[in-house]
């Protein structure tokens, strides 16, 4: 499809360089364009010492939109940051701020709280550490799970068979829940089962 478009476009551009040479004088008119029988080899002889090209004049880019100037350092801060006679961008306050139930920051609406969320990054970072040094890189192909201090006795030795058991030598952090589907405000479901909430 492209070639096609390609090949149409110099067809017209040949076709547009023989009438502008037909105008200019610059080349004999074709066989067909005439009635006087012309010899074939004069019908695309060109008057000695002539240059003009419709290729070279669409080679030299000037009938292109391409920037010719660099733009100052003036008009870029004017167009980022707006001025009164260009582009007048206020600055307005931001109005969707919220306060975090939690640990009392504010943070943007339907975003999470970056306070509370760099505490389970490094909880998370942590835990990541530990596997490493106790697993190293290599695949695992049974299930990893990571216990805090007294976890391990809650439940019976059974449950923990053909499970890979990574001990964190510390108590779990009270906003850390052990299922991440619950919520860490509430209290904790006696259920194995969590069903979805507040879907609508």
């Amino acid at each position: 499809m492209a070639g096609r478009i390609r090949w149409c476009v110099g067809q017209a551009l040949k076709e547009l360089d023989n009438i502008f040479a037909l105008a200019f004088g610059k080349q004999f008119p074709p066989q067909g364009w005439c009635a006087v029988a012309v010899q074939a080899n004069a019908t695309n002889k060109t008057v000695p010492g002539s240059s003009f090209s419709l290729e070279k004049l669409f080679r030299d880019g000037f009938l292109w939109g391409v920037p010719t100037k660099r733009r100052s350092v003036e008009k870029r801060l004017n167009r980022k940051f707006g001025y009164p006679e260009y582009v007048y961008k206020l600055l307005l306050p931001k109005r969707n701020l919220l306060v975090c139930n939690t640990c009392g920051h504010h943070y943007e609406a339907n975003h999470l709280c970056p306070h509370c969320y760099a505490k389970v990054r490094a909880e998370t970072e942590a835990m990541q550490s530990a596997i490493q040094a106790e697993l190293g890189l290599n695949p695992v192909e049974q299930e990893v799970v990571v216990l805090y201090e007294g976890e391990k006795t809650e439940q019976p030795a059974e449950f923990w068979k053909g499970k890979r058991i990574i001990e964190m030598k510390k108590e779990r952090p009270s906003w850390f829940s052990k299922n991440l589907l619950e919520k860490s405000t509430a209290e904790p479901s006696s259920s194995g089962d969590v069903k979805p909430t507040e879907l609508a």
